[in-house]
């Protein structure tokens, strides 16, 4: 028997047992029974026969074999051993018929633990081979709060869809996510032929990956291949060359490289007024030399069906009454399918605009995917908090609008019942129900909001809101100009009639002219710090004339000026509506500090002020329309199934 390839792997073997001692490291293979004795299992199931990763086997059901192989499944004991004259001859079988005998493992948390056939996938992982089959008994550990057991648990939701284990994702939502990107919601979507697709992609992309050097990276083949998916169209990678792939790779690397650390947020609290003004040399130059920038708005609505829409629209009046025969504008409508998102994106590069608006968080990311293939075309898109360096976003910060609105609902309510209708729980969202909240309390000190999502499919919130009369409500901020008695505003719910006591607005066109400007002259800046893995969200105030509220003429005059020094007080930095408030993790009661939220704690706001009565729904209850919004920029505890508790029935 010739043991040459048996003094081959054992040379790894004992390699690899020397640089895992050198590390203090478990230098042998991983016993099942032993991590066991410290979970409490669920229970098990039968998997069948199946394909198993031999990167994803991880050691042994028992102890029993446990210091024949070093961690990395190769032999350890010496050449005049029984073990090694049967391992030679397992290796010459292999070489001559090759191995065809299932193994029998045990599958937890999708790694795999063999309880026979050890030698099988020794010699197997000694040629390189890439799987085994096997009968498989996965172990189910109960559920729990930890982030690597909420994984495994939607990894059995995929495998359940898919019945594939060679996907490894690594963060929360990304299983969840994949299924999104390749279209499968039940196991009836996933035919043979898009599971053989699907193989053929994922060896496409990891061909690529790895060839471009992905296997020097600490980020995974599946965690890039998500990545990958999240910047472009799955069905793209059935055609796309591999050439054209590793190009692909090239614009995104740094993603991968910074894995799973994602591009800095940094904030623009205002407008820079020194921005749009125009340089020395370009006031010389006579403006008709100048060509017109081409500047394009993507919408997902269009102005007859949408306010919000609507008021981006004559944001774009704005824009063009102030820039005049500096630019041309093209607006596109309806962009509310992937189909017609690609139609208008498209039309719009052709038509050579420079400069591309997308007015809907729906659109963020679309306009991600065609930033990546067109660099020098400067894109926007209206979100907030958005994690991409590829784009630039910009939202307004409403929640102050909403302070000085619910002070004056404190002020002019007959009772201390108020409403908020509520669109979305997104981000930034539940900071605007929650400042409307404080301040019509700092008026008035009982005073209770009811809370109202239009957008819900839910019976609790109808049982919390019978039998409720509100003096005021706070309702939309837009209307269209095809509205028939639209309530917007501030208003009372008992009268007849539209008449508004106060709303705030959105002056797009504030933003649009400065930002157009400064880019036309040459002073606009696409980063501040020089960090290219940084990413900016515009986020204007009151202060920069974005964010307004405008007041009945029927108001007291004290009233509306009480408003008005509220309003300076934010404007000047001087009061903050969230100065003092804090809440503890769990979100049941709350304490009074001296410092200020961060804005990043006011944009992620989870938690409803404690004289809100209603609570932030899941995803389960809103509306289909409501969830293609929330999936992209709704708050975190929107994501789960059922809350913790019933968030805020705050009835204290």
């Amino acid at each position: 028997m010739d043991l040459a390839n048996y003094e081959r792997v054992y040379k790894l073997g004992m390699k690899e047992y020397r640089n895992k001692t050198m590390h203090g490291q478990w230098p042998y293979l991983w016993v099942l029974d032993d991590i066991l004795a410290n979970t409490n299992v669920l229970k098990e199931v039968n998997l069948g026969l199946v394909d198993i990763p031999l990167d994803q086997i991880r050691g042994t059901k028992t102890a029993g074999r446990t210091n024949a192989f070093a961690s990395n499944f190769m032999p350890l004991l010496p050449f005049d051993s029984e073990f090694a004259y049967k391992w030679a001859q397992l290796y010459e079988s292999h070489m001559e018929e090759g191995i065809h005998d299932p193994i029998k493992a045990y599958e937890f948390m999708n790694q795999f633990y063999v309880l026979e056939g050890n030698k099988r996938v020794s010699v197997l992982k000694s040629v390189g081979a890439v799987s085994v089959p096997g009968t498989v008994t996965r172990i189910v550990p109960k559920p729990d709060d930890s982030e690597e057991n909420r994984i495994y648990y939607e990894f059995m939701d995929f495998y359940d869809k898919t019945a594939i284990n060679y996907i490894n994702l690594s963060q929360l939502g990304s299983y969840p996510a994949l299924l999104k990107a390749i279209n499968v919601e039940k196991a009836e979507d996933f035919t043979e032929d898009v599971r053989m697709q699907f193989q053929s992609n994922y060896i496409k992309f990891t061909g690529a990956f790895q060839k471009k050097g992905g296997n020097k990276l600490t980020i995974s083949p599946s965690d890039a291949f998500l990545l990958y998916l999240e910047l472009h169209d799955y069905g793209n990678l059935r055609t796309i060359s591999t050439e054209e792939l590793m190009k692909e790779l090239d614009k995104i690397w740094n993603d991968f490289v910074y894995f799973p650390e994602k591009p800095a947020v940094k904030l623009i609290m205002d407008s820079d007024p020194t921005a749009a003004k125009t340089p020395l040399v370009k006031k010389i130059l006579p403006q008709n030399l100048m060509p017109a920038t081409n500047v394009a708005f993507i919408h997902t609505k269009t102005v007859e069906s949408s306010s919000w829409t609507y008021g981006h629209d004559l944001g774009v009046s704005h824009l063009n009454n102030a820039l005049g025969d500096q630019v041309e504008i093209h607006s596109y409508f309806g962009a509310d399918s992937p189909k017609e998102e690609a139609e208008c994106f498209e039309q719009a590069i052709t038509d050579g605009n420079t400069i591309i608006f997308t007015t809907s968080a729906k659109l963020v990311g679309t306009s991600m995917k065609y930033a990546l293939d067109y660099p020098k075309i400067h894109f926007f898109n209206c979100s907030l908090n958005t994690n991409s360096k590829y784009i630039r976003t910009y939202y307004g910060r409403l929640y102050e609008a909403k302070f000085l609105i619910g002070a004056l609902a404190g002020v002019l309510s007959t009772t201390n019942e108020l409403m908020y209708l509520a669109d979305y729980p997104i981000f930034g969202g539940i900071a605007s129900i929650n400042a409307f909240a404080l301040g019509a309390r700092m008026v008035k000190p009982d005073i209770k909001v009811y809370l109202k999502w239009p957008n819900l499919n839910s019976e609790r919130q109808d049982e919390l809101l019978r039998d409720v009369h509100v003096s005021l409500a706070c309702g939309t901020d837009f209307i269209r100009p095809d509205a028939v008695n639209q309530r917007f505003g501030l208003y009372d719910p008992n009268e007849k009639g539209q008449d508004s006591l106060a709303t705030p607005v959105w002056n797009w066109g504030v933003y649009y002219e400065q930002t157009v400007r400064s880019i036309i002259n040459g002073t606009w800046k696409s980063d501040t710090s020089g960090d290219k893995n940084e990413t900016l969200n515009d986020w204007w105030g009151l202060s920069s004339g974005l964010i307004d509220v405008i007041c009945s003429k029927t108001l007291p005059p004290d009233t509306v000026r009480l408003i008005k020094l509220l309003k300076q007080g934010i404007c000047s930095g001087e009061f903050d509506p969230f100065a003092g408030m804090r809440y503890t993790k769990d979100g049941t009661h709350y304490v009074k500090v001296t410092d200020r939220l961060t804005s990043e704690q006011i944009i992620t706001m989870d938690w409803l002020a404690e004289n809100v009565i209603g609570f932030i729904p899941t995803m389960d209850e809103l509306s289909e329309d409501a969830k293609t919004i929330v999936e992209v920029i709704g708050v975190d505890k929107v994501k789960d199934e059922e809350p913790d508790r019933p968030a805020s029935e705050n009835q204290s």
